[in-house]
């Protein structure tokens, strides 16, 4: 009897021991962030505990960081790289630390761009783009009328028709070229037109129209042309029309070798205000009751515009997935996503954001590890329900 009741003990004390790995509450700060514990919040905490296991078991090998927003509110917040590895120097981590999520951040561009139409300083995503760029670049449109006749639309989408393939080592628009070069715009306009033989389909006969072409170099050129049609170096415009308005003081961005911000991804940003863009597009460009965005933009934004071969959707610079949680929902999101597995997934049904963070750039179908993460633990996690009442969250206007 007395070693039943020791085996007993030894098991209620691992359940609470699985319950308490939720973490930490999550943090309260004056950021903007209104805060709500697991056990409270429209979360199912053992599922949440059961995950923070796994990953500080590295079963999803480096995952940096993971935090869920809720109607408005942070519910889980959890960072795995708190303590540097082995005898290695010292680098930021936990939550102040800037995550590099790669390609994620193309996503800003867009946001950009839809702020420079409501500013009236771009007339359209129909709009040419080699007029808004530095001048010694027009002579690509004079050369070849086709160039000339590129639009915001066709980069926003990974649909133009220059011959650039990032996922095809052997295009002559692949990143890792433009990477060697100093002028990468130059690169970008320099590429030959793309073909389409018999066996590949022509836009005409694609998905909306377009054919999916995922290209670094003409993003890059999409910062470029914000910078010419706003009269204001790319890091400043951002930080006044987008960071400001959303309390995001702690960034970095990356530059080009003749100076210019990095549009194509590598800022910097910390794991909460990653939040924060998912958060402004749930709520259709509204952050804490303020439109910062026009809801239009949004709208179209999250709209398919464009098809990968994979099936999967694709807006103005978002991903738009549709999830098979391992509870049997199937469930619509748009996302930010970049190289190594990082991740803005932004829920609608569920009125939810989740940032993923990772290093994990050397993990091969590193993205894999990430949407199993997703489908096996954190939708799970968030059941379905109605939203709290009003003004219980930090975003209480009622998202688009």
């Amino acid at each position: 009897m007395t070693r039943n009741l020791f085996k007993i003990s030894i098991v209620a004390a691992s359940f609470a021991l699985l319950s308490s790995a939720v973490a930490a509450d999550p943090t309260a700060s004056d950021d903007g962030w209104t805060v709500a514990p697991p056990d409270v919040a429209d979360v199912l905490p053992d599922r949440l505990a059961a995950m923070t296991e796994a990953l500080r078991a590295k079963r999803f090998e480096s995952i940096t960081s993971v935090v869920v927003a809720r109607h408005g509110r942070i519910v889980y917040e959890q960072y795995f790289d708190a303590e540097p590895a082995g005898d290695s120097p010292a680098t930021e981590t936990g939550r102040d630390a800037l995550r590099n999520t790669r390609s994620a951040t193309k996503t800003v561009v867009g946001m950009l761009i839809g702020q420079a139409i409501a500013d009236h300083r771009i007339a359209g995503v129909s709009a040419p783009v080699l007029r808004n760029l530095p001048k010694r670049y027009a002579r690509h449109g004079a050369e070849t009328p086709r160039k000339a006749a590129i639009r915001y639309e066709d980069l926003l989408t990974m649909s133009g028709p220059l011959e650039c393939d990032d996922w095809n080592e052997w295009s002559r628009g692949n990143e890792e070229r433009m990477y060697l070069l100093e002028d990468w715009l130059d690169f970008y306009w320099t590429l030959p037109l793309r073909g389409f033989p018999e066996w590949q389909p022509k836009p005409a006969d694609s998905p909306y129209g377009r054919a999916f072409s995922y290209c670094t170099a003409g993003v890059v050129s999409l910062g470029a042309a914000v910078e010419g049609a706003t009269g204001e170096p790319l890091d400043r415009y951002a930080e006044r029309r987008l960071f400001a308005p959303l309390g995001i003081t702690r960034l970095h961005w990356q530059r080009l070798p003749l100076g210019t911000p990095m549009a194509g991804g590598g800022l910097g940003l910390r794991s909460r205000d990653l939040l924060k863009l998912g958060q402004l597009y749930l709520q259709g460009g509204v952050w804490n009751g303020k439109p910062l965005m026009d809801a239009a933009w949004v709208q179209q934004s999250l709209s398919p515009k464009a098809r990968m071969p994979d099936g999967t959707n694709y807006g103005y610079l978002w991903w738009l997935h549709q999830l098979k949680s391992a509870d049997g929902r199937t469930l619509g999101t748009a996302a930010m996503n970049g190289a190594g597995g990082n991740s803005v997934q932004v829920i609608p049904a569920l009125d939810a954001v989740i940032v993923i963070t990772s290093t994990n750039f050397q993990i091969r179908n590193a993205p894999k590890l990430t949407f199993q993460l997703l489908t096996e633990h954190l939708l799970p996690a968030l059941p379905d329900s109605a939203p709290p009442a009003a003004g219980a969250a930090s975003g209480d206007t009622p998202r688009h």
